[in-house]
């Protein structure tokens, strides 16, 4: 039978292992810094006042009143009274179909619910970036705040539905168009 050779281990010096484990700590602690560093900064959301029920998803149509503003507090939009010609189809609020917005303002959208008032932080990178829309007031690599209220949302096909049910009740309502587009002459009016 062999005999296997032992070799006697060093003792470890007093302290080693205290300072082993504190460079551990000290390597993850930086590499989590610089993780943080790295990392985009995200869409901010401050909740003013709680919705209720679920969230849009991210092909919906969200109906929202908003005031957009720079960092500064400058106003550069607003929305307006819906006004829908046919009231009670479409909620009020200004109609946005989720994909066609920026993406900062639609990763803010899905987390909102219906009735919820918001304040959304949106970094540059998530919004227009160095390019803004030609004629916007909005510089290249602004930040962007807005004040949201989610009124209402819907998918886009109840959204085209409900928009095609309120041109069939306009044209219903419109009256009778005369030869070639002309209105018709009143009755009694001479021909």
């Amino acid at each position: 039978m062999t005999e296997v050779t032992r070799v006697p281990l060093q003792p470890i010096a007093k302290g080693s292992l205290t300072k082993l484990w504190l460079g551990v700590a000290a390597a993850v602690a930086l590499g989590a810094g610089v993780a943080w560093a790295a990392m985009p900064a995200g869409v901010s959301i401050e909740t003013v006042t709680e919705g209720s029920g679920e969230s849009p998803g991210p092909t919906d149509v969200v109906f929202v009143k908003y005031t957009g503003k720079l960092a500064d507090g400058t106003v550069f939009d607003q929305s307006q009274p819906a006004n829908w010609p046919v009231p009670g189809i479409l909620p009020d609020g200004a109609p946005m179909a989720l994909d066609q917005v920026i993406p900062g303002f639609r990763d803010a959208m899905v987390q909102m619910q219906k009735g919820g008032k918001y304040t959304v932080e949106i970094p540059s990178d998530m919004a227009y970036g160095a390019s803004p829309p030609p004629g916007a007031p909005i510089p290249p690599n602004a930040d962007l705040v807005f004040d949201v209220e989610m009124v209402d949302f819907m998918t886009r096909e109840e959204a085209e539905a409900r928009y095609n049910r309120m041109m069939q009740a306009m044209q219903q309502q419109m009256p009778a168009m005369g030869p070639e587009g002309a209105m018709p002459a009143p009755q009694g009016a001479p021909q």
